[in-house]
């Protein structure tokens, strides 16, 4: 990481510091927008998104994560997408400020009532990765922007997620991953490295492994506790992980 990156970090530090000590208005308090993308590609068989989306709802209203955000008083911006092809991502939760139990529940329920909206085409994870972009522009303004890629296989339609980051507005976004590690014809072991290697961004970028969508559940509620609970103030992102 170089000088400016490491100035913005403690910049967003001090600034996230004064969020906690309650120096910041209610109003202006949002820490982190939160964009969730679903693979709904066609390695995701039906059985499988029911998996997927029931694990996540799950996830978002398990002790754990519901804890994690209302950890402190600022709230966190969520919305959720699904993506496949070139040209087939759709919005299953528009920006929605989580700033109470109930806030949380309704954005559960919302998902847990979505359908999915296709079911026959490739991994198109660059262009899932530019929609986000564009979805992250609309974005409340938060202290930090966070992309999370679930999926279970490798980029294999149009430009993958290196070319993204260099197309869209990417500056200060955080990608991290959720590998499902399920579909036969990728090992597990190629899976992650292409997730480590090519969809990972930005300090602290981190991948949860699920063995199947079976254990998305789990997956999932690890990944949120841990993007949800506020940083320890003073610690400096880690430069061998920047994207």
């Amino acid at each position: 990481m170089g000088q400016h990156g490491q100035h913005r970090s403690l910049v967003r530090a001090a600034a996230l510091l004064a969020v906690l000590l309650g120096a910041a208005s209610p109003a202006a308090a949002c820490r982190l927008a939160l964009l969730l993308a679903l693979d709904v590609s066609s390695s995701v068989d039906a059985d499988e998104d029911r998996l997927q989306r029931g694990g996540l709802v799950a996830a978002l209203t398990s002790q754990q994560v519901r804890a994690a955000f209302f950890a402190v008083d600022a709230p966190v911006a969520l919305a959720v997408y699904e993506w496949s092809g070139r040209y087939n991502q759709e919005v299953v939760l528009e920006w929605t400020l989580i700033d109470s139990p109930a806030a949380l529940l309704s954005a559960a329920e919302t998902i847990a009532a979505s359908e999915r909206s296709h079911n026959e085409f490739p991994t198109a994870m660059g262009y899932a990765l530019g929609y986000g972009a564009e979805m992250l522009r609309r974005a409340p303004n938060c202290l930090y922007q966070t992309i999370d890629m679930a999926g279970d296989g490798q980029n294999n339609e149009g430009f993958g997620p290196r070319l993204a980051y260099k197309e869209f507005a990417f500056q200060d976004v955080t990608v991290n991953g959720l590998v499902v590690n399920a579909a036969e014809f990728t090992s597990e072991t190629q899976l992650i490295d292409f997730y480590r290697n090519e969809v990972l961004k930005g300090p602290g970028a981190f991948m949860e492994v699920a063995q199947g969508f079976e254990d998305y559940e789990r997956a999932m509620r690890r990944k949120l506790e841990r993007e949800l609970t506020p940083p320890v103030i003073g610690a400096l992102p880690d430069p061998r992980q920047a994207g």
